[in-house]
């Protein structure tokens, strides 16, 4: 699943999968902003069959966003 997790992200950021790592931050890395957070959430609705994400605040790095998955996809 964090594979898929990180091919996910690298399309939706136009950056190569392998440069995706746990540690990996949305904003210093991957310049993300709220438009393309909120892009990326939809994806992730999609993708992983999840409810409309909630309490994401302290989401900052892939993994962080890959625990918040695990505890929350309907797999």
């Amino acid at each position: 699943m964090f594979e898929k997790l990180c091919s996910l992200i690298a399309e939706q950021f136009g950056v190569e999968p392998d440069s995706v790592t746990a540690d990996t931050l949305f904003v210093e890395d991957l310049g993300a902003d709220s438009v393309d957070l909120v892009d990326l959430e939809m994806a992730l609705e999609d993708e992983f069959g999840m409810e409309e994400m909630n309490s994401v605040d302290g989401i900052q790095t892939v993994g962080d966003l890959y625990r918040y998955i695990q505890e929350h996809a309907s797999l």
